[in-house]
């Protein structure tokens, strides 16, 4: 598996591409992307749009239908992976990627699938608005999108379906960078990660939320 590149950011930033990707289950190896979509946004304001569905080339499990409504029927004319793929990436250019636990998954299927279909490594930083909502919302008993959505009234219709989850994700990254504005972040002059304090063998001290991909440290 390819990892990507960028760094992760903590502190909010007014352009960036919000984007969410539909699959066929969790396994970032054995798992295939059927739907990429993202929304650009300049300046706070939602510029523009992209959206496509894709083929996988084989059916589509009956339990990630039950989960996001994609049939094999709705795929059966979409693009394959590499045109849909390398759409979405021009698309984004090298914009602050956002989404909802991006780290952990969508970030993981688009840089294995770039890296094996052009031997690229998405190189994008990111914002990843699930370490943002836990950060800004710790009153939260969960910080799924859509417990972050009920939070701020911004409505969850549709969701589970690639466009419609940027869009929301979207107004709730609008709506935590307004929680963050009131917030004292100290961020890590290395990669701008967030700075947290911890306890090591010697006492106290400042580490890096990057860690271990960013190792900075400062004495308290």
């Amino acid at each position: 598996m390819k990892s990507h590149k960028g760094k992760r950011l903590v502190k909010y930033v007014p352009d960036y591409v919000v984007f969410d990707l539909e699959t066929t289950g969790v396994n970032v190896i054995k798992d295939d992307i059927i739907e990429i979509s993202a929304v650009k946004v300049l300046g706070g304001k939602v510029a523009d749009t992209f959206s496509t569905l894709v083929n996988p080339g084989r059916p589509i499990p009956y339990y990630a239908t039950q989960v996001n409504g994609i049939t094999d029927e709705m795929v059966e004319d979409a693009p394959d992976i590499r045109e849909a793929l390398a759409d979405f990436l021009a698309f984004a250019g090298d914009a602050v990627l956002v989404g909802h636990n991006i780290q952990s998954f969508d970030l993981n299927f688009v840089s294995n699938a770039a890296e094996g279909l052009f031997g690229k490594t998405v190189e994008n930083d990111y914002i990843d608005t699930l370490h943002m909502a836990r950060s800004c919302l710790p009153e939260l008993s969960h910080h799924k999108l859509v417990d972050v959505a009920s939070y701020f009234h911004i409505s969850a219709e549709g969701a589970h379906r690639a466009l419609n989850d940027c869009i929301m994700n979207q107004k709730c990254y609008e709506e935590l960078g307004k929680l963050q504005a009131n917030q004292k972040l100290e961020l890590c002059p290395r990669c701008g990660g967030e700075l947290r304090k911890r306890n090591g063998k010697f006492g106290e001290f400042f580490g890096c939320s990057n860690y271990p991909a960013c190792r900075y440290t400062r004495n308290i």
